[in-house]
């Protein structure tokens, strides 16, 4: 291994902390920076580190889904994140939900009591050692100094879009007379979801005040990009008045027990933590004015009396051009010793964030062992890769998905069948990458 002191990793969310555990575990040295509790962003809460902002929710845990595939080939290669995450779990049916401050909370002890891992709570603003080893993993909340750095370093103007995270209410003030528990269609779990019917009449009340709904300011917002991976609630109604009743709303597989009727539309909420005490309204990413969600949000049949744990937020989630400036590792295209992990790098979720962090690791591991590291196409962390450093003028960041894995030599028609297939190939290869790390 070549003889360095350490590796620098600057930030402490998914994507540094992954990195930091791997690297340190594989005996490396790292040095990790964060500027929290210093300083936070208006979307973080916690002083802990790999906070999540938006949702508690990691996904489905199918390896016939492609975020379930995804976790499975981190949890081959040793992943903190997915390990944690399972210690963690609330119940979600195949959804992979966790109780986010007992997650973060676990994820911070492990990181702050490893040995090889010195955390060192600091607002980075520049980058004053260009020769050593540096993860650049700030995420999509980088502080408005140092992406001003980032930006002298790329050469150019970052991409940027604007996220929204969900309101959270007590489960307490949810009126039960009116909701019942059940998962979709009875198959996706044992009653994991608190579901609340609404009628035509009842529907077409609240989309009338939510689409006309007054929004938050967005202040020094200059020009606002929505990512369709998560749309705030009242701008995906604005494209339609039955919209919603085909995205989040969907009643389908949730006729009423009580009524046993079937529904115009249904709102879901998903447990937040593990005690069940707090619910957030899913797919409800909003940008309203606190006090527009209260009144909207409420009108919704069960949530007539909600008291918010936490309203809906939209913040400004900012990118780098990765087609145009990383290699398949994450490492620049101009200066191989500095990487990009996480959201800020082009890839966008949770796990895909950790997934990041990971890769760049392993990569830094084999380039100090002198080794090659190359994740195949064929798995989904190699295809993430591949996708963040394809050139791509109209570059967005991008989900794990099947779209993105190499296709197969035979077409499949079945769905589920080609999917299968699909994971089965990605398994057996990224177990591969798995030996030949342990013979490096």
């Amino acid at each position: 291994m070549d003889n360095i002191e350490h590796v620098n990793v600057i930030g402490a969310g998914l994507a540094g902390c992954e990195c930091a555990y791997i690297l340190a575990q594989n005996g490396i040295k790292v040095k990790l920076y964060e500027m929290k509790p210093l300083k936070k962003t208006d979307a973080h809460k916690s002083n802990d580190f790999a906070e999540l902002v938006c949702s508690n929710s990691l996904k489905s845990d199918s390896l016939t889904n492609a975020c379930g595939l995804l976790k499975y080939e981190m949890e081959i290669l040793d992943s903190l994140f997915v390990k944690i995450a399972h210690e963690t779990r609330v119940p979600a049916g195949q959804a992979l939900a966790v109780d986010r401050e007992k997650f973060s909370r676990n994820i911070t002890k492990i990181i702050k009591e490893h040995e090889n891992i010195e955390v060192i709570e600091k607002e980075v603003e520049n980058l004053d050692t260009p020769n050593e080893i540096t993860v650049i993993a700030t995420g999509p909340l980088t502080s408005p100094k140092f992406l001003l750095e980032i930006k002298k370093l790329i050469g150019g103007d970052s991409l940027y879009f604007y996220d929204a995270a969900a309101p959270i209410v007590e489960a307490d003030s949810i009126n039960m007379d009116i909701a019942y528990v059940m998962d979709r269609y009875g198959k996706e779990g044992e009653g994991d979801y608190i579901n609340l019917p609404m009628t035509k009449e009842e529907y077409f009340n609240f989309y009338n005040e939510l689409v006309n709904a007054r929004q938050a300011k967005r202040h020094d917002f200059d020009k606002v990009i929505l990512f369709e991976g998560c749309m705030p609630i009242e701008e995906m109604a604005k494209r339609g008045d039955k919209t919603l009743t085909f995205g989040p709303l969907k009643p389908v597989g949730l006729d009423n027990p009580k009524t046993k009727e079937k529904n115009y539309a249904v709102v879901q909420l998903r447990a937040e933590n593990e005690e069940k005490t707090m619910y957030n309204l899913v797919g409800f990413q909003t940008s309203l004015a606190f006090p527009e969600q209260k009144r909207v949000f409420r009108m919704i049949p069960g949530l007539e009396n909600a008291v918010f744990s936490r309203y809906g937020v939209m913040h400004k989630n900012s990118y780098i051009n990765a087609s145009k400036i990383l290699n398949d590792n994450f490492s620049m295209r101009d200066n191989c010793n500095i990487y990009f992990a996480g959201q800020i790098s082009g890839v966008e979720g949770y796990v895909e964030s950790a997934a990041s962090g990971l890769i760049v690791a392993y990569s830094i591991i084999s380039r100090l062992n002198k080794k090659e590291f190359k994740l195949p196409d064929t798995t989904m962390l190699g295809s993430l890769s591949k996708y963040i450093s394809t050139e791509n003028k109209n570059f967005q960041p991008m989900n794990a998905n099947f779209g993105i894995l190499k296709p197969l030599a035979t077409k499949i028609k079945d769905k589920k069948e080609k999917y299968k297939k699909l994971s089965d190939i990605a398994i057996r290869d990224i177990k591969q990458v798995k030996e030949n790390l342990i013979k490096n």
